[in-house]
């Protein structure tokens, strides 16, 4: 089906609503939504408003002999999904990886490290996992939270069970790689005192791995874009710490076509972004594929203990970095916004802490620039309606409560009320914009939206139940034309067997209903991405 065929989608329901309707789509666009039995192509019912009168005029015209029926047959249509905060490589390359994200300690990892050096299988849950080899025979491991573990991750634990092989295993949020001896000297680390790197250090060990041949990482790419497409995902911000210009260029120069992508750009590629002419929201090469905002990390992650906040640590009173990391002090982050949004590129900064979203709200606030704060994982009380009055979207990410509900009540505790607060901050005022961070959480917005809308999983009790958020505004965080489908927009569209928005006085019931939720039909701008009609 090319973006060109006309399309006729007979029979669907709006989300919320019984009553079916015909939606008629042609060169790429919703051409009208009308009452079923009326979107016969091209006719136009009597009760149809100018605009749709005036599209489905030109929907006439296109040639019937290329349009196509589709009956969904009481099946509800909704605007297609959005993952507002993904680093797609590594989302891409994780199946490929030992997985170590069940390991409870240090003694369970090493344990799955020696299985996975004697061949032994693994249980994964379903997931394939493989321990790839790359760059040369490293073991790579993802996965690990050592946040409440009761042993500490060593480099002599890993050489235990190792020998002369590197092994990298990389935590569950990114922030933190456990290196054995051998992977501490390929990676210019040797005699380190851990084998536990963080923040910068780690972020360079994972651009090292990530050297994997580009045809390998752009087919493993192509595979987590089906199966994105195929849970109603049409778009993507990929933020890769990457040039991720050159990156998406040469994937859609191939025929990777089943996404639009965002693409992020990060302060070591300024100069090359500016000097280019990028600005955020360019097309590259009259695609998909346009450009995205300009990342900057301020500080580090709860799990790995960087997040930057007012109050210390639990058992690391005293030391230097006992309130976490603030990796981009307040005056360099402004020279940096500043700069970048006079070259026409839109912030988007990374905090966690709640000393670090004050901080960043204070740039913006100084700069006079808008953009997302992303994460906003801890805020202080007094910071939440400045998202709204200093018009900078709240870019959260809901299944990270549900990793780090346990971490957090130890190491934020009292404070954990105005974490992940999705409910203040929509009563403030404040635009959320929903997504996974995965390969941190799955790339698979009807997870992201169930821990939104129950704040909870696997049978547990809710985790500060007023911070939840109805499913409506779950969904219009995960789109970017809110909960229905708009006559003129871009027909990217998702078809699910069940209501989204169906009515439930149980938001548990109505979470779980939405993590599984099926899809039958994506499309982006009228051709199918993903089908099992």
């Amino acid at each position: 089906m090319s973006a060109a065929t006309s399309l006729l989608l007979a029979g669907a329901r709006m989300p919320g609503e019984t009553e079916p309707v015909d939606v008629t789509i042609a060169d790429g666009r919703v051409m009208a939504v009308v009452p079923a039995g009326r979107g016969d192509f091209g006719r136009t019912s009597t009760g149809a408003s100018p605009v749709e009168a005036s599209l489905s005029s030109t929907f006439a015209r296109n040639d019937s002999a290329s349009a196509e029926r589709i009956d969904l047959e009481g099946r509800w249509v909704i605007p297609g999904l959005w993952d507002n905060h993904v680093h797609f490589s590594a989302w891409a390359a994780v199946s490929r990886r030992l997985d170590v994200s069940a390991a409870r300690s240090a003694a369970e990892v090493i344990a799955l490290v020696r299985d996975a050096m004697d061949g032994r299988p693994r249980a994964t849950d379903g997931v394939p996992t493989g321990g790839a080899a790359v760059g040369g025979g490293v073991l790579v491991g993802f996965g690990f939270r050592d946040g409440l573990w009761a042993d500490e991750p060593t480099a002599a634990g890993l050489d235990a069970v190792s020998g002369g092989r590197p092994v990298v295993l990389v935590s569950g949020d990114l922030h933190c790689c456990w290196l054995n001896s051998a992977a501490l000297t390929r990676f210019g680390r040797a005699g380190h005192p851990t084998g536990v790197l963080r923040e910068d250090d780690a972020f360079a060990v994972q651009r090292a791995l990530d050297d994997v041949p580009t045809a390998t990482i752009d087919a493993w790419a192509l595979d987590a874009a089906r199966a994105a497409a195929a849970r109603g995902v049409v778009g993507v911000v990929d933020l890769e710490m990457a040039w991720n210009h050159d990156v998406w260029r040469r994937r859609a120069a191939a025929g990777h076509d089943l996404l639009r992508v965002e693409f992020g750009i990060y302060p070591q590629h300024l100069d090359r972004a500016i000097a280019a002419g990028l600005r955020t929201g360019d097309v590259v090469d009259g695609g998909i594929v346009r450009v995205g905002p300009f990342k900057v990390i301020t500080d580090g992650s709860l799990n790995t203990r960087t997040a930057y906040c007012f109050d210390e640590y639990p058992g690391l009173e005293g030391r230097p970095d006992s309130r976490g990391l603030l990796t981009v002090p307040p005056a360099e982050l402004e020279a940096l916004l500043a700069r970048a949004t006079a070259a026409g590129l839109m912030p988007a900064v990374h905090a966690i802490g709640d000393h670090a979203n004050t901080l960043v709200l204070d740039a913006f606030e100084r700069i006079g620039c808008s953009g997302s704060l992303e994460h906003a994982q801890l805020l202080a009380l007094a910071d939440i309606p400045r998202f709204a009055a200093l018009g900078v979207v709240a870019s959260v990410q809901p299944e990270h409560a549900m990793d780090d509900r346990d971490v957090a009540d130890r190491f934020w505790a009292g404070r954990t009320g105005r974490s992940f607060a999705l409910a203040s901050l929509l009563e403030a005022g404040a635009a959320l914009a929903l997504g996974s961070d995965a390969p941190v959480a799955p790339l698979d917005p009807w997870v992201t939206m169930a821990a939104a809308v129950g704040r909870t999983r696997d049978g547990r009790e809710p985790w500060h139940p007023e911070q939840r958020i109805s499913a409506a505004a779950a969904l219009a965080a995960s789109t970017r034309a809110g909960t229905r489908i708009r006559v003129g927009a871009p027909a990217d569209l998702a078809v699910t067997d069940l209501d989204p928005l169906v009515p439930s006085d149980d938001p548990t019931a109505a979470a779980d209903r939405l993590r599984t939720i099926p899809v039958a039909l994506t499309l982006l701008a009228g051709r199918a991405t993903h089908r099992t009609l």
